[in-house]
């Protein structure tokens, strides 16, 4: 399975994370992390908390729909488990940020241009996690 180089849709993509988590830690003093927005989301403790939230799950749900509006194509998506497989990831990737004190947007985006330490021992972590699996299921598995 070959993974296709994107470089302009990954550094535009990059772009448009950064300046989503610069605004909201500009506008409401907020951390981006995902998982934590979708916690607070779903066990929120007053209702001003539970707003921004939810407005920003749902353009992340919507965006796809905005650049089908501004290209005529929906991105593409090929997942090539099943869906038994992205519950199962689903759970894991919880159980970790839940372990991790935050997900990977919220250590490797917001953490480390903050300097947090406890960021800088995640992310590598997360990153050599992450190779370790993908030798495993490509060169090992043969996935």
């Amino acid at each position: 399975m070959e993974t296709a180089f994107t470089p302009f849709a990954s550094f535009g993509g990059g772009l448009l994370i950064g300046l989503g988590a610069v605004l909201l830690m500009l506008g409401l003093g907020r951390i981006f992390g995902a998982t934590g927005i979708l916690s607070g989301a779903i066990f929120f403790e007053n209702r001003d908390e539970m707003r921004w939230r939810l407005a920003l799950i749902a353009g992340m749900i919507l965006a796809p729909g905005l650049i089908f509006l501004i290209t005529g194509a929906m991105p593409t998506l090929t997942v090539p488990v099943s869906p038994a497989m992205i519950v199962i990831g689903g759970v894991i990737v919880g159980l970790g940020a839940s372990l991790g004190s935050g997900c990977t947007s919220g250590h490797g985006v917001c953490g480390l241009a903050r300097l947090s330490i406890r960021s800088l021992v995640a992310v590598p972590t997360f990153m050599a996690t992450a190779a370790i699996t993908v030798f495993l299921i490509r060169h090992v598995f043969g996935g």
